[in-house]
């Protein structure tokens, strides 16, 4: 038998090891939905029931802030929060609005340390992220202040972020963006407060600047609200030299009709 009849024979007893590994395993650990725990026929997916009710968004919604339109009128559309408003960032995409499931989800990974969400979140992200993936140079975490890091053990935007950068190849830098200032939660505030309250909070370290100057960056968040987080994020990241700064979540918070 020559190398290559050995190489090739080799690499197909590998992948039947495989198939019979996972076989086993979902034998001793039946599939569950990540959302609910109902039974599922694969391993870090949904359920008939939690698919359904998630609010995908998908078009029409507004080229900038990746809010939803109730309806098509045609064309590349701007809302008028984007145009009285732009934002810092150039667009921003998510999987689904911040509701039922997806929001059982966010919750589940950030609380409830269910590292596993982060699989399926992430698989979801590359979907709906897909036209500015495709020219990104590299993916960046939101980062935690340090002191909500070790309360928390974990950032869960890093945790998408690895996940994406593992399905699309585009490389993730995780101390490229730092939390210099530690802000209070942002729930409750308005959006004025929420720009006020974040205001110096995000910085590039003079030594990492060389991994964004003159990139096209993907500012990765599990959950996009206001815009107020991923806007001094974005300014941080193109005052270090950025050539662009889109934004992609796995959930889109939408307010009334937007």
């Amino acid at each position: 038998m020559n190398l290559v009849a050995e190489a090739s024979l080799a690499s197909r007893l590998h992948r039947s090891v495989r198939r019979a590994g996972t076989k086993l395993a979902d034998l001793l650990y039946p599939p569950r939905c990540v959302a609910c725990g109902a039974a599922t026929a694969e391993a870090h997916a949904l359920c008939p029931r939690c698919w359904s009710g998630i609010a995908f968004i998908e078009r029409p919604f507004c080229e900038r802030l990746g809010t939803p339109f109730a309806v098509d009128i045609g064309g590349l559309l701007l809302s008028p929060a984007a145009i009285a408003e732009p934002p810092v960032f150039g667009r921003a995409r998510a999987v689904a609005r911040f509701d039922g499931a997806v929001r059982e989800m966010v919750h589940r990974l950030k609380y409830g340390d269910r590292m596993d969400l982060a699989e399926a979140m992430g698989r979801m992200m590359v979907r709906a992220g897909g036209e500015i993936l495709a020219g990104a140079d590299v993916l960046v975490p939101v980062p935690l202040h340090r002191m909500r890091l070790f309360m928390r053990r974990f950032n869960q935007a890093a945790a998408l972020a690895r996940v994406i950068s593992r399905l699309t190849g585009v490389p993730w830098e995780a101390e490229v963006l730092r939390r210099v200032r530690r802000t209070r939660p942002q729930t409750g505030l308005t959006r004025l407060q929420r720009a006020g309250n974040l205001q110096g909070a995000f910085a590039v370290p003079a030594d990492r600047r060389a991994h964004v100057e003159g990139r096209t960056v993907v500012l990765v968040d599990d959950v996009l609200t206001t815009g107020a987080t991923a806007n001094a994020a974005s300014r941080a990241l193109l005052r270090a030299g950025a050539q662009q700064v889109d934004v992609l979540a796995f959930a889109r918070v939408v307010v009334g009709g937007d």
